[in-house]
């Protein structure tokens, strides 16, 4: 995908009223784009919160933000409306962007299942000491005081164990750079590039 043209989207805002698509920054800016899972994923939702102090380093170098979440629009806007995001998001409930941007949704086998009870990992660097996956979703929910609403559980039905990943386009909208979550399995989920990354990767076009 690298060196070809981005896939086009318009999809509907979360952040304000109408749609936003792909077509919105060509000839105006570069764009950073990061395509996520539902609000029931705690990592995605830390991951929207560090991009909003993000974006205001990209757009220095003249690179725009916008997080596509993969849930219903209304789930979406009453989530942010008491936990506001400082990013421009839109609403994909049906990963139509994930399946453009060939993000995969991985199969879900016995030793997937095993290593999510047993590999420990800590993805964000918060925790006191790493946790297998399946723990770490449910201490965080409590952490956040995040309660699933009937849509993010339609999300999880339809989408685990579904991959994540970042996309830098240029104003031209051609994909430079990409980035899938967890090449090497288990212990790199939920990993998420840093600042000093993402600026990197920003500089090498800017």
């Amino acid at each position: 995908m690298i060196g070809k043209p981005a896939p086009e989207f318009t999809l509907p805002a979360v952040h304000r009223e109408g749609e936003v698509s792909l077509a919105d920054y060509r000839g105006k800016s570069h764009l950073l784009l990061a395509v996520f899972v539902g609000l029931y994923c705690p990592f995605c939702r830390r991951n929207i919160a560090q991009l909003g102090g993000t974006q205001e380093k990209l757009r220095g170098l003249g690179v725009e933000t916008l997080g596509i979440v993969a849930t219903e629009l209304d789930n979406a806007k009453l989530y942010f409306k008491y936990r506001p995001a400082r990013v421009a998001l839109a609403a994909d409930p049906e990963l139509l962007t994930h399946r453009a941007y060939a993000l995969p949704r991985v199969p879900v086998t016995d030793e997937l299942l095993s290593a999510l009870q047993s590999v420990p990992v800590n993805p964000t660097g918060e925790l006191a000491e790493p946790l297998p996956l399946a723990q770490i979703g449910p201490l965080m929910d409590r952490q956040d005081g995040f309660e699933r609403t009937p849509a993010d559980l339609r999300d999880i039905e339809r989408q685990w164990p579904q991959r994540k990943g970042q996309f830098l386009i240029d104003r031209a909208g051609i994909v430079r750079w990409a980035n899938t979550e967890s090449p090497e399995g288990v212990a790199d989920i939920g990993k998420f590039p840093s600042d000093d990354e993402l600026l990197a990767v920003a500089r090498t076009i800017a």
